[in-house]
């Protein structure tokens, strides 16, 4: 074999490692900020979460006010602001469509949550500590910054829109000591 194709793969080996390094770590960045309706449901349901269980919630639609009840009934040890999170998460998002419904693993058909929005949404503009982990708004607050003309063109659908205000309005703003310090402005 030639030095080159030795060389090429050598590359592509170091190439896979750094990607994969570059993953980790990202996937781990948000970890400081609260976490997320999905995130928490999926939690509360615990590793792997029993499919029966995760349908039937899939499946109801509940108020925000029935989803607390149902959710503090669980007895699992969630802050009063991680059941309030957890609550309008499944008031905004159950039940899930048809299609999603038909997946094997349901959990992976579960919408994004608030978190996962700021994170994957808001950085590609401007910085995620100035725009939105030092805000104080209440959701409809939050649902006013999608009116502005760079906003307005965010590909997030209303569903998403609603659950990025409800998230926000609940989990934020956190203290700056709170935030890494590379991410603070």
């Amino acid at each position: 074999m030639s030095t080159v194709a030795n060389g090429g793969r050598l590359f592509l080996v170091v190439l896979a490692m750094a990607v994969s390094a570059f993953v980790q770590a990202a996937g781990e960045d948000n970890a400081f900020m609260p976490k997320g309706g999905r995130a928490l449901l999926l939690d509360l349901l615990g590793a792997p979460p029993d499919q029966v269980e995760l349908r039937a919630i899939a499946q109801a639609r509940r108020t925000e006010p029935q989803w607390l009840d149902f959710v503090a009934a669980r007895k699992k040890a969630l802050t009063e602001r991680e059941l309030a999170t957890l609550a309008a998460y499944l008031a905004v998002n159950m039940p899930l469509s048809d299609d999603a419904l038909k997946r094997d693993n349901l959990a992976s058909a579960l919408p994004p949550d608030g978190r996962d929005l700021a994170w994957n949404g808001c950085q590609s503009c401007h910085s995620l500590f100035a725009s939105h982990l030092t805000q104080k708004r209440n959701a409809q607050g939050w649902r006013n910054m999608f009116l502005s003309p760079f906003h307005r063109e965010l590909n997030m659908n209303p569903q998403e829109r609603e659950e990025f205000a409800r998230y926000s309005a609940l989990n934020m703003p956190m203290k700056i000591e709170d935030v890494p310090q590379d991410l603070r402005f």
